[in-house]
Order: C-alpha cells, then structure tokens, then sequence
C-alpha cells in the first residue's frame, strides 16, 4: 500500500513553521501539535536515514528514542535526502520548492541534476552547477530558516563542512549561521552552544551516518542497528544538556527498505525503448520519455515490472498530489513524463551507468510506509 504524504498536517514540510509558531513568529501556525508552550529555543535533530518502522524494529538499541517518540511523520515524495531537507528548510512541499527528485532534469542541459552535489550527473567530466544554475534562483522561495532570522530568532545549523556553502544548502536551507560539525561529540557542543544564542533561538543539526549505513549494509544489518545506538547515545546528550527552556525535536528525512529483486535497466532493451533519459533513483523513477512516448512507455514498464511496481504518467501523479497541492511551472518542467515507484522489495536499477548506486543494500525514495514514515520525538 501506498503511503500519501501528509502536506499541512503531518509532513516534514510542515515542522519548522510548527517551531516558529511554539517560539511566537507572526503568521506562522502549529500544524502538527507539537505542544511547546513556554519554550524559546528549539533544536531539531535531522537523523537521516531513521525511519518509524526500523526504529521500532530496533527498540532495543535505541531504548532513548523509542520511549520518546510521540507521533510519525511523512516525507514528501520522494522520500529522498535532497528533497526532504528542502521540505524542512523551506516549509514547504516538494512541487512548491522544486526539488522534486535525486536526478532531475534541468532546463538547458541534456544531462541530469544532482542537487545533493548540485552537478551534473553522468560519467567524464563533472560539471559544477553552483555558476550557472544559482541555488537561491533555482529554489527562490523564502526559506523557513530565512523567515525566523528575520523575526529576530538566533538560527544556526550545525552540520558537517560540505554542507556549509554546498548548493542544497543555499537553495533551501539557507537562514541564520552555519556551524561545522566534525564529530558526533562536537554535534552535540555545537547544538547546545548555539541553543543559548539570543532571547529565542532555532537550531538545525544534522547526522549523516546511519544512512550511510543502511544503504551500504542494509538497514537490517547489525552494523545499522550498532550505529543507531550511537544515534540514541547522541539525541540522549543533547537532550541531557538542554536549557531549561528548550526542546529537542528528533525526527528523519525517510526510512529505508532493502532490495531483493532489482530489474536493470541496462539490460532490458524493452524499458529502454521510448527513454531518453532516467533520472530519480532505482525505487523512485523519473522516465523521461521521447516524443509521443509517454502513454507507450507508461504500458511497457507496467507490463514488464509487475504488481510490485506502479507506473504513472507525471499528470496522474500531481493530480494525485504527492508533490504537494501546487505545483509550479519550474516543478513541472523538472519531473519525468513517467513516474516509477516501487511498491514491494524491487527497484530499476542501471548496472552499467550507476555502477555503486547497483551495489547499494539499503535504497528509498518509494511512497511505503517504510521509507515514508519518519519518527517525530519532541524532548522538553
């Protein structure tokens, strides 16, 4: 079963204006009922790669979250890093800040964007997109992080170095001061440091490893359930040194499946036919198509795929609303013609062009439950 985002209600998208409406900014609404009555500062730990059901899957690792965790969450669509963060930086969903996929199609250039490095994808040269497509141009809306430095809030994210200037950052996460994370103990010191800044204060962190680990492992390994503990250990220290007037928010940017029947791409010439370019990643398919392909493309993948995939054209799935309620003109012009999403334990792998991404255990991206629904734990 397919799992709809939750715009307005319940979605990543809808927790940074929750947070400002707790910390008394103007025109903002708490959409999720975060309850913070009496608390002026907010840190929300971005754990990526944690979702609810691994989570409650692995209690036992991570017995601090687990007795905390309140409510679940959902990614946007796709449940993917890039344009999750987007959500939770803008406030926003995906077809309102347009980073609609881990491939994209950019205006002007054959080959597919990466936002996450904000390059172009391919083999040879690797083109750096941070001149010509400028990430504040790209993503223009005003940021959440944006709006609450303007109401007079100290905001500071606190992430590892690349991210500080990296593209994504500028288009969505952009607002307040970047603090450079270098270790899982420093995170913790960087997060409390900057709650105290100022009367009111929003603090943005983020850990990467335990997606790392999943995709590398599989999110049912022991090393993933090893590296959650750690991840239990680091919320447990922020929370143990919290101002007495601040909140921890723990919560995830998507879960993760592992894949057990991966069809390539590569070698079957009847996907190919009518493709001109494949972009999103192996559970969540942006097909661009050829010329008049869109309704052929759209029957053969549905044939040769199977129940364990649905395969749609790009206007049934914003008539479905799983980019958002609105979706822009530059939203449109970047998702395929065919969206592709894997419903079981499948993914449209490419063996040949994306050689690492094939190897990969752990993948996301699909609208399941287990890469859709994330954990929303709030520690006062």
């Amino acid at each position: 079963m397919l799992v709809a985002p939750r715009y307005g209600t319940a979605s990543l998208a809808d927790l940074v204006p929750s947070s400002l409406a707790a910390l008394g900014v103007d025109g903002e609404v708490d959409r999720i009922g975060l309850e913070l009555d009496g608390i002026k500062r907010v840190c929300i730990l971005m754990v990526d790669g944690l979702g609810a059901a691994l989570l409650d899957a692995n209690s036992a690792a991570a017995p601090f979250l687990s007795s905390r965790t309140s409510k679940v969450l959902t990614a946007g669509f796709p449940s993917t890093t890039a344009t999750s963060l987007s959500s939770l930086g803008t406030g926003l969903p995906p077809g309102e800040h347009g980073i609609v996929g881990y491939l994209l199609a950019v205006p002007g250039h054959q080959r597919l964007m990466n936002p996450l490095k904000w390059r172009l994808h391919g083999a040879g040269d690797r083109i750096d997109l941070l001149k010509d497509v400028a990430p504040e141009e790209f993503q223009p809306n005003t940021t959440a992080f944006e709006r609450a430095a303007e109401a007079g809030i100290s905001v500071s994210r606190v992430a590892p170095m690349y991210q500080g200037e990296s593209g994504l950052s500028r288009a969505s996460l952009r607002g307040g001061e970047f603090r450079a994370s270098f270790s899982m103990g420093d995170l913790v010191d960087g997060a409390i440091q900057s709650l105290r800044n100022g009367s009111r204060s929003l603090v943005y962190a983020y850990h990467g490893e335990l997606d790392l680990t999943g995709h590398v492992r599989g999110p049912h390994s022991d090393a993933w359930a090893a590296e959650l503990s750690q991840v239990d250990l680091l919320a447990r220290s922020i929370a143990e040194r919290l101002p007495g007037d601040a909140a921890l928010i723990v919560t995830a940017d998507h879960g993760m499946v592992e894949i057990v029947d991966p069809v390539d791409f590569d070698a079957t010439s009847s996907l190919r036919a009518g493709v001109a370019r494949l972009g999103g990643e192996p559970r969540a398919r942006h097909v661009y198509t050829k010329n008049g392909a869109i309704d052929d493309v759209v029957a053969t993948w549905q044939a040769i795929l199977g129940t364990d995939f649905g395969v749609f054209s790009r206007s049934e799935v914003i008539d479905n609303g799983w980019f958002g309620p609105t979706v822009t003109h530059a939203a449109v012009q970047r998702i395929g013609d065919v969206i592709c999403v894997a419903t079981g334990s499948g993914a449209v792998v490419r063996t040949g062009a994306e050689p690492l991404q094939s190897m990969l255990i752990g993948h996301h991206g699909s609208l399941t439950a287990e890469e859709m629904h994330v954990p929303l734990c709030v520690i006062r």
